[in-house]
């Protein structure tokens, strides 16, 4: 069950983080502009906001499982329609498909954790290891959507074929789901099993000030990191006079980054308290804005451009996922195990409604700066959202310990 929670969550990486390769893509294909192409965020966002206030608290009626072999339904089907009807109003319906999807699919996972681990620690390690799949999921992505540009004419639509594949692996993770078994019994609780009970329980959450606090604390973390992720391959290819598929294969150096600093974080959180450690990983992301940024100032177009010649700011802004990396497990983890397991569909719920609202805004604002100001100013922009983090992180390690002494390690 643990291997098909992990792919799951890989497929909907592939597909989620797709929208800065789809954005870059359709203001080419399509012919659009930026503020319009910024669009595929919401209609990616929106949904998923809508989905998991309306579903995510009762989805245990339906059960995890189903949940997540009907999400993958959803989306292969959607995934079939783009090379059968190419435009950009079908990639807004596509992008509808894959946010009301992956609500489903994040509150099963997420509440699977809980029932397939024992304590605190499990919990944490369990939740970085699958995150840092996801991660995994994002690289993939940038470079399986660039083997299917045309190098010579990015405005051929041939990469839309790519979604037959993506098509084909939701019918295989739909199979290991359908052979997996997975106890569900503790996720469901006396008196709760109705809709106005399982509502009732999700609003209920936000009496606890860990909640809130912790919410606004991923919000602002997803607002930073959709910032990036979508943006980095219009920035690689507009400001850094990069090729269309080569500012696809380099954004993916952020997905790996955030993998391997994921991944990486189970270990030096055994030794690193987990506030100290979230800190300093926002003050170094910080420092490294305002150090790299200046190096993609006046970049001149090269015919001869390649791995060994790109600048330098190609290869070090991604360097921000290491950085980036812990963040979100770590306090997606602190805040669910602190609960019992039976709310744990309700906060997921919330985790991803304000995640969702996070990423729409942040890429929103992006899209703004970056068209008016430039790409530079975009991503100097968040700046903002890191000095706001460092506040959440305060209040939100003081009501930790009101809860009676949270630490992950």
């Amino acid at each position: 069950m643990i291997a098909a929670l992990a792919l799951i969550y890989m497929v909907f990486a592939i597909l989620l983080n797709s929208v800065g390769t789809v954005i870059l893509q359709s203001i080419h294909t399509f012919n659009i502009d930026k503020p319009q192409a910024s669009l595929l965020e919401l209609f990616k966002d929106l949904p998923i906001a809508i989905t998991s206030f309306l579903v995510a608290s009762f989805l245990p009626l339906l059960g995890y499982r189903r949940a997540m072999m009907l999400a993958l339904a959803i989306v292969g089907c959607a995934c079939m329609l783009m090379p059968l009807y190419p435009g950009f109003h079908t990639a807004e319906l596509l992008f509808t498909c894959i946010g009301i999807s992956f609500a489903l699919a994040k509150v099963g996972v997420y509440s699977s954790i809980g029932l397939l681990t024992h304590d605190k620690t499990e919990h944490s390690r369990l939740t970085n290891t699958i995150e840092g799949l996801f991660m995994l999921g994002v690289m993939i992505s940038g470079w399986l959507f660039s083997a299917f540009i045309d190098h010579d004419a990015p405005t051929n639509p041939t990469w839309l074929n790519v979604y037959w594949l993506l098509a084909a692996l939701c019918g295989l993770v739909i199979v290991l789901l359908a052979t997996s078994r997975l106890d569900e019994s503790a996720a469901h609780s006396g008196g709760k099993n109705s809709i106005r009970g399982s509502l009732n329980e999700m609003l209920q959450l936000f009496l606890r000030p860990l909640v809130y606090v912790f919410l606004i604390s991923a919000f602002l973390y997803v607002l930073i990191e959709q910032s990036f992720g979508t943006w980095l391959p219009t920035f690689n290819n507009e400001i850094l006079k990069l090729p269309n598929a080569m500012s696809i294969q380099l954004a993916s150096i952020l997905a790996g980054a955030t993998a391997l600093g994921r991944i990486g974080a189970g270990q030096v959180l055994r030794r690193v308290p987990w506030h100290i450690l979230l800190n300093l990983c926002v003050v170094g992301m910080g420092l490294l804005v305002v150090l790299t940024l200046p190096l993609a100032r006046d970049v001149v177009a090269r015919a001869d451009v390649n791995w060994f010649n790109a600048p330098a700011a190609a290869y070090l802004i991604p360097l921000i996922g290491l950085l980036m990396a812990p963040i979100y497990p770590v306090i997606n983890s602190v805040a669910l195990s602190s609960l019992p397991k039976p709310a744990h569909a309700a906060m997921t719920g919330l985790i991803v409604i304000f995640s969702a609202l996070g990423g729409t805004l942040g890429s929103r604002i992006t899209a703004i700066v970056f068209a008016n100001f430039g790409g530079i100013h975009a991503f100097y922009f968040s700046l903002v959202p890191m000095s706001l983090v460092l506040i959440a992180l305060f209040f939100f390690k003081r009501e930790t310990d009101r809860a009676g002494g949270l630490t992950t390690k």
